[in-house]
């Protein structure tokens, strides 16, 4: 499957907002666009779902082989053309290679043969702009620039400007977004807010959509798209049970596609509940995974969710009950809000955390199971802004960074009930 890889040269560059435009250009075209996204993200994905009608999945050359990911882009090998957003910068990625590379963006072009669509910022900038895009191609050999689009441009003179530079370095302007298109998504601290949170987002995307088809090249954009790459043999992680009660709602949405895909194609059978609609997971399950979110925006709600603190407890006497951080907060003790106040949680483990003392953890994790529903090493990442303020269970896990570090967010275990603020993407590479 030929596709692109749309990229910048830094965060806020305007990358999601392209991505949905070209997905819902392209998509009113006719074409099957298949999404995907560089890196760990939950957020992005669900917006590119909202707008290609298609699940989008995650590519991650630190916590994922070559097999891995090219078994995820055969999955979808019906589609006309891929496009998969970049994380960050195109290059950034962790210091020291602790999988298969580095987890940038850049990785996923070179091993796909996908171009990279640059979206620039030339917001405070005009021939400048030629001198960022040359850096951009040079960079790496393996990693072929198809060109750029110029985000915010403030008139025709500025856009004349860059168009000067960059036409002399045979970089070609496959769009330019002028400021006044004032296409913006919400944000939250760790990224944006959810796609299903968003009051407007059919009208986002069609607005989007309208202005990719106004501003940008569409013909020059689906011509430039080339690559591929080759199915390989690949083994999902196996499912934790045959059948598998899953929290899912606003409050536990964080869970990988592939994941989930891979549970079914192996046979398993998820069974949806919902705790903040006081649900208690199906007891047919033979296992209960409470995925990440934002509990402490619904941590009131949750307290108050008797049936579901109720049903978990009685489940996790006979069955494995597993969180991840969200999933892991509502497992413990007690969850303090920003405002200071503690809400008490289904009380599985003895985890105390807190947002009134916010602590930002971020960045890949490699976890090397005691106990629990995995006992092979697994990669995944960290990110939340909570602070502990007591981890007295066993540990469930020795956890390292990226660089191979130990980090104290090891997790815990008492009884048939684990957790961690590691979310899981698959075994390690």
């Amino acid at each position: 499957m030929k596709g692109l890889v749309i990229s910048a040269p830094a965060s806020g560059s305007g990358k999601t907002t392209v991505t949905l435009g070209l997905i819902a250009a392209l998509r009113a075209r006719g074409l099957v666009v298949q999404p995907f996204k560089s890196g760990p993200d939950y957020i992005d994905p669900a917006f590119h779902r909202a707008a290609a009608g298609r699940e989008s999945h995650n590519l991650d050359s630190w916590a994922m082989d070559r097999a891995q990911i090219a078994h995820l882009i055969g999955t979808a090998a019906d589609a006309d053309i891929a496009l998969a957003e970049g994380s960050m910068g195109l290059f950034d990625g962790v210091a020291r290679a602790g999988g298969c590379g580095n987890g940038a963006s850049a990785d996923i072009a070179a091993l796909t043969g996908w171009p990279v669509l640059l979206v620039m910022d030339c917001k405070g900038q005009a021939q400048s702009a030629g001198a960022v895009a040359l850096g951009f191609r040079e960079m790496r050999r393996d990693v072929h620039l198809a060109g750029v689009v110029l985000n915010r441009v403030a008139s025709p003179r500025h856009e004349a400007l860059m168009r000067h530079a960059l036409d002399q370095l045979s970089i070609p302007v496959l769009g330019v977004l002028p400021r006044e298109a004032g296409i913006e998504l919400p944000e939250r601290h760790l990224g944006l807010v959810q796609a299903q949170e968003h009051a407007a987002l059919e009208a986002l995307l069609t607005a989007a959509g309208e202005a990719a088809a106004r501003h940008l090249d569409l013909d020059a954009i689906v011509a430039a798209a080339a690559g591929g790459i080759a199915a390989e043999p690949f083994r999902p992680l196996p499912p934790p049970a045959e059948r598998i009660a899953l929290a899912q709602d606003d409050a536990f949405s964080f869970v990988y596609p592939h994941l989930i895909a891979g549970w079914r194609a192996a046979g398993a059978t998820l069974l949806p509940f919902s705790p903040l609609a006081d649900q208690a997971p199906d007891n047919s399950a033979g296992a209960c995974w409470l995925p990440g979110g934002y509990p402490e925006l619904h941590a009131g709600r949750l307290a108050a969710a008797g049936r579901f603190h109720d049903g978990l407890r009685r489940f996790a006497e006979t069955r494995p009950v597993h969180g991840e951080c969200g999933g892991y907060m509502a497992m413990g003790a007690g969850l303090v809000d920003a405002q200071g106040t503690r809400h008490q949680m289904a009380g599985l483990l003895g985890l105390e955390t807190s947002y009134a003392q916010r602590r930002m953890h971020l960045g890949y994790r490699r976890a090397e199971p005691l106990t629990g529903l995995y006992r092979q090493p697994l990669a995944g990442h960290e990110f939340h802004y909570a602070t502990i303020l007591a981890q007295p269970d066993e540990p469930l896990a020795c956890v390292t960074d990226a660089n191979g570090d130990a980090v104290p967010e090891t997790g815990s275990c008492r009884g048939q009930a684990t957790g961690s603020f590691f979310h899981l993407i698959g075994a390690a590479p």
